[in-house]
């Protein structure tokens, strides 16, 4: 007989979709890696994620359609023939303009060759690197962690098309997410909820992707922001804030060049994202730390709580990538156990701590 589909089995469901998998970490030459969360309940509204690129994809079987179609568009079409492909199919759509040319349909076919022998060289990259999710819903229980699986579903059906077109992500797969969790000006008309009302699902976002002699290249959506632990001067590194742009929360800004701007609230427009929005760190030596974390381990505002997780640091710094996540993790319950003792369990939130030590 079927389990009844009743809350706690959607709750167990959610659990295990945003809950890390340790067998996914990646394996980077001179990189160490491990995270891990804690929600407040049985599920919460933190969602970390490893991008193990080589184990979900096959990336040479991508490399090898790409060159396979770099030659396949340069082939013309015989006449009479249906299109296989959509080069082919564009190309009958020029033959149908008065203005065609024969030579429009050789520099469509070389162009577009061109593309797909780029796509394979980036798809080559992604065998030396790795990705890292981490989603913060507001909130915590279940509602938060169906917001945090909507970013989840949505960054992966995402980016299947963008190695599909890019070979690579691109800053087009976040700012389709960023529109995703916006508030759709249709949707609260027909709710009749007015401007005012502040009921909307907020999340933040931090994607980066961890590069070989410990480069970590990221964007980031109203998360706070990473830190870095030097192993050389056992402290945490000041880095430089310019570096690191920061837009704010999934949903809350819409660019002032997206056609659908009008079609959704947007607390203020901006521009749209580009490269040198896409923050660049490095650990320059052995032992040294990136940690990344969700607020309800540190919030990345108050100086005390800052000094006692390089404290925890300092203390396990020589450990392994996942001593040092256990230590954070368990200093950040003390702290819970601190605020129930006070009364003050409303201030208690999801915990996701995320390390990457270069060896």
């Amino acid at each position: 007989m079927a389990r009844p589909y009743t809350d706690a089995t959607i709750d167990d469901y959610l659990r295990k979709r945003l809950m890390p998998v340790e067998g996914a970490i990646p394996h980077l030459p001179g990189i160490e890696m491990y995270g891990n969360s804690i929600p407040v309940g049985i599920v919460g509204g933190d969602l970390f994620e490893y991008i193990n690129f080589q184990q979900r994809y096959d990336i040479d079987a991508r490399i090898r359609r790409a060159q396979k179609l770099s030659k396949d568009f340069l082939e013309p079409l015989p006449s009479g023939t249906p299109p296989c492909n959509s080069v082919d199919d564009h190309v009958e759509w020029l033959k149908s303009k008065l203005d065609y040319r024969s030579e429009m349909e050789t520099e469509y076919r070389n162009a577009r060759s061109s593309e797909q022998l780029r796509i394979a060289e980036d798809l080559q990259d992604l065998g030396s690197m790795a990705g890292v999710l981490l989603v913060d819903a507001e909130g915590h229980g279940l509602i938060s962690a169906k917001i945090a699986s909507t970013v989840h579903d949505t960054f992966h059906a995402l980016m299947l098309a963008e190695l599909d077109r890019q070979g690579k992500t691109t800053l087009t797969l976040f700012e389709e997410i960023n529109l995703r969790l916006a508030q759709s000006v249709t949707a609260r008309n027909a709710l009749g909820r007015s401007k005012e009302d502040n009921a909307r699902e907020i999340a933040t976002m931090l994607y980066g992707e961890i590069h070989p002699h410990g480069y970590f290249r990221f964007v980031n959506f109203g998360h706070p922001p990473p830190l870095v632990f030097s192993a050389k001067y056992r402290k945490f590194l000041e880095i430089d804030k310019d570096r690191m742009v920061q837009f704010l929360a999934l949903g809350l800004q819409i660019p002032e060049d997206h056609p659908d701007r009008n079609r959704y609230f947007s607390m203020q427009f901006r521009r749209r994202a580009r490269s040198s929005d896409v923050a660049e760190i490095k650990l320059m030596s052995p032992g040294d730390i990136l940690f990344l974390y969700t607020d309800g381990v540190y919030d990345g505002s108050d100086d005390d709580e800052r000094q006692h997780l390089e404290s925890v640091i300092r203390d396990h710094y020589w450990q392994s990538a996942k001593e040092i996540c256990n230590a954070l993790l368990e200093h950040a319950a003390r702290d819970d156990d601190y605020l129930r003792r006070i009364g003050e369990e409303d201030r208690i939130d999801d915990k996701t701590v995320f390390v990457i030590k270069h060896e």
